[in-house]
């Protein structure tokens, strides 16, 4: 048994994803388990193969492991160009609209997905959904001292939520942008209607639905990776 066959699918779809990094890339990391995992497999390329990789972070949890596993990492304001993207998320629709936003740097993440030329997403099965918002709430980045504005504002247009607490419940969650967030529910509101009214309205920093950003899909099963790419118009 090779240890590709005892990977489960978050490990197959980050091994996939690192394996179409290219040398001289400079490759952004997103956030969370799959990411992790994926910068572990770039890592090993990076030692293994001597892959000339220079990558650049979406969050400061992701640069401290991408640095300790050793590979080359540059501040974001240094960039003015980037080839690749590599990131999970929350949801992702036929259409390949996806929801992001559960931690905490929703703008860089954002930020990151669109400057890329390419941006590639890594999910298993159980992130596949018809609409956005059918399993997860949709992140509402807001600025502070707007969020009671911006709250009024959303249940006018039919939405239900409330603010984000931390981990421990005893205070509000606090984005690596120094924002607020919203976390809400919309009912019988289509993804691209709803980006048109969050993307309107003042106060709002950033809001999780990343509509024609990704490139492709990468869907880790049992026992291979199921690849969706975006249709060029």
């Amino acid at each position: 048994m090779t240890a590709e066959t005892t990977m489960n699918p978050k490990q197959r779809v980050a091994l996939h994803a690192a394996n179409l990094v290219e040398a001289d890339m400079v490759v952004g990391l997103g956030t969370g388990s799959t990411a992790n995992l994926f910068i572990e497999a770039l890592a090993k390329r990076h030692r293994n193969e001597n892959l000339n990789v220079t990558t650049v972070s979406s969050s400061a949890i992701s640069a401290i492991k991408a640095k300790e596993a050793g590979l080359p990492v540059v501040s974001i304001d240094s960039l003015d160009e980037l080839d690749l993207y590599v990131d999970g998320a929350d949801e992702v629709t036929p259409d390949l609209t996806l929801l992001k936003g559960r931690g905490q740097d929703l703008v860089r993440e954002k930020l990151l997905a669109t400057a890329a030329d390419q941006f590639f997403v890594m999910v298993d099965e159980s992130k596949l959904v018809e609409v956005i918002g059918e399993k997860s709430p949709i992140p509402v980045e807001v600025m502070p001292e707007a969020w009671k504005l911006v709250f009024n504002q959303l249940k006018h247009q039919g939405g239900r939520g409330d603010l984000r607490l931390n981990a421990s419940g005893d205070n509000v969650a606090v984005t690596a942008h120094g924002s607020l967030v919203l976390d809400m529910y919309f009912d019988h509101v289509d993804s691209l209607e709803l980006t048109m009214i969050l993307d309107t309205i003042p106060g709002v920093v950033e809001h999780g639905i990343f509509s024609d950003l990704a490139t492709a899909v990468f869907i880790g099963g049992d026992t291979e990776v199921e690849e969706h790419w975006r249709q060029e118009p």
